[in-house]
């Protein structure tokens, strides 16, 4: 640690700080003279919210008073939309306050001293080990198939009587797969009923695959099945950060307690109610980004890339130690791209010019994905 990293009068955090890895958010694109900038490097929807949201937002003035602490209005639209009852919705800010949340309310350090345990495939959401660790709960990790599928019977394998919470992300971020109806209940069945299993579908509007897994049919299902789902992505509300599970009441009860007061505010609530209003046009505006993505994948196969299964709104890329490398070239033509170094660049899909230029930029570079 620097000196500018120490901190005064020799104050520390707690030691599982100092092991945990740091959140590298994407980075914006680098001005290039004679190119516009793109970013594809954080899996945001490149188009704006609706219009009726952008209105909704103009209006609200309220702001010198505290939001609901329920979001009572959008778990009663929530709950209409889904048809779940309301009382099954907490919300969070964004899918990863939800998550939080979980895992407050289910898995840390018991009164023991030991820690539990949380099973997840990696390499999946960044965020997982960092939220995981400040639970005071402990990351296992399974690697994903060669295809960037969770390896459902290794994580099954890897369930121990320390273990609390699973979490399965789907489509997975960053590779792209989705996980089938069979495959998760085959898994679910094969879990203990205490183990909380998270569904994580932040991407699930982008979803094509007909046999790709319906969180919420599961959540009907099985007592310990929880959901998260959220407003950034397919609604093109990430900087309000809204999100929501949805589980069982024996489980919500619980949520509640660990639910962050006024993580949703008046603005995010009211946008997100807009939104699921004119939801039409949202299925509309997220099918011209799957029309994209399929374009992308196409032409990377064309190529002779070898790109996993794209069910969300982005494709992996498995270059390995060209991975730094691959981001920098990107760099240079205005695209800025999320490299994992070592492993992989995962490519958000973006505005029709910067997904052609991404291409270009495959076409000409000589280090293929691994598995091409």
């Amino acid at each position: 640690m620097t000196s500018s990293e120490t901190t005064a009068g020799g104050i520390d955090p707690r030691p599982v700080v100092g092991r945990l890895p740091r959140y590298a958010a994407g980075k914006p694109p680098a001005a290039v003279e004679g190119l516009a900038s793109y970013k594809l490097s954080s899996n945001e929807n490149p188009l704006p919210p609706l219009p009726a949201v952008l209105e909704a937002i103009a209006q609200q003035t309220d702001f010198n008073r505290y939001p609901d602490p329920l979001s009572s209005r959008l778990r009663a639209a929530l709950a209409e939309f889904l048809q779940v009852p309301a009382e099954d919705i907490v919300t969070g800010a964004g899918s990863l306050g939800a998550l939080n949340q979980i895992l407050a309310a289910f898995a840390g350090q018991n009164d023991d001293g030991k820690a539990d345990e949380v099973i997840y495939a990696w390499r999946s959401f960044e965020a997982y080990p960092i939220s995981v660790g400040l639970a005071g709960a402990e990351s296992v990790r399974v690697p994903v198939t060669a295809d960037g599928r969770h390896d459902l019977e290794a994580m099954a394998a890897a369930v121990s009587a320390r273990t609390k919470v699973i979490l399965l992300c789907t489509p997975n971020n960053p590779t792209g797969p989705a996980l089938t109806t069979a495959e998760t209940e085959a898994f679910i069945r094969t879990v203990p009923s205490s183990v909380v299993v998270v569904i994580d579908e932040a991407y699930q509007e982008f979803v094509r695959d007909t046999e790709a897994v319906d969180g919420i049919a599961l959540y009907r299902k099985y007592p310990n099945v929880v959901v998260l789902r959220t407003f950034s992505k397919a609604h093109g509300l990430a900087g309000l950060r809204v999100g929501y599970s949805i589980a069982n009441p024996a489980l919500t009860q619980h949520l509640r307690v660990a639910a962050t007061p006024f993580a949703v505010s008046q603005i995010a609530e009211s946008a997100a109610i807009v939104s699921l209003q004119n939801f039409d046009q949202v299925v509309g505006r997220v099918q011209s980004l799957v029309d994209e993505r399929v374009r992308v994948v196409g032409g990377l196969r064309d190529l002779g890339w070898a790109v996993p299964d794209a069910q969300g709104n982005f494709v992996w890329l498995d270059l390995g130690e060209a991975s730094a490398d691959f981001a920098e070239q990107a760099g240079a033509r205005a695209l800025s791209v999320r490299a994992f170094p070592g492993e992989g660049v995962r490519v958000s899909i973006g505005e029709q010019e910067a997904n052609t230029r991404f291409l270009e930029l495959c076409a000409n570079y000589t280090k293929a994905p691994r598995g091409s």
